[in-house]
């Protein structure tokens, strides 16, 4: 017989977390949407790893090509042309425009370099760094992470862990949304 695998998800750090920021946002009977790139899903996943997370789960979306940002972010061919790479202005972009699509009270976006390669000049992006953005009706927050890691996998998952941080930051009042 072979050994079980171990099939728990998400990794147990989060789950404390994860039980926050579901209680928080049903509190308030806030709903949440999500718009991710590097993570590729793990947030959504993560969220909905929660016993009722339909209370506040509206949905999620992966952009990490240019075909989904076109149709979730709003893009142009104008925004195409000019990418440099992710900033932090362009991570709030797409999480307003998700939020606004979706109508929920709030969106969290993410955007960065898992690495281990990345796209050469003129695009700029950093292996092991990520922005990420919390934004709803009364304004947003932001949070650039560099983890010094150039390994995809472990970047996905502390990525992941830090957008839900950051989301939490919110919901609890420890990080002030600007206008």
């Amino acid at each position: 017989m072979e050994p079980a695998e171990d099939y728990s998800f998400p990794p147990a750090s989060f789950k404390p977390l994860l039980n926050e920021i579901s209680a928080l946002l049903r509190a308030t009977s806030s709903t949440l949407a999500v718009a991710e790139t590097t993570t590729g899903g793990l947030v959504s996943a993560s969220l909905l790893s929660v016993s009722g997370a339909s209370k506040f789960f509206v949905g999620g979306a992966t952009v990490y090509t240019t075909k989904p940002r076109r149709a979730w972010a709003g893009w142009t061919d104008e925004n195409v042309v000019n990418y440099r790479g992710p900033t932090p202005e362009l991570v709030t972009e797409l999480a307003a425009n998700v939020r606004e699509q979706m109508d929920v009270t709030y969106c969290i976006g993410e955007w960065g370099a898992a690495g281990p390669t990345v796209l050469g000049p003129p695009i700029v992006h950093v292996v092991g760094q990520t922005y990420i953005a919390v934004v709803s009706r009364e304004g947003f927050a932001t949070r650039v992470v560099n983890t010094g890691v150039a390994e995809r996998e472990k970047n996905m998952v502390a990525f992941t862990k830090a957008t839900l941080v950051l989301l939490r930051d919110v919901l609890a009042g420890d990080v002030k949304l600007e206008q």
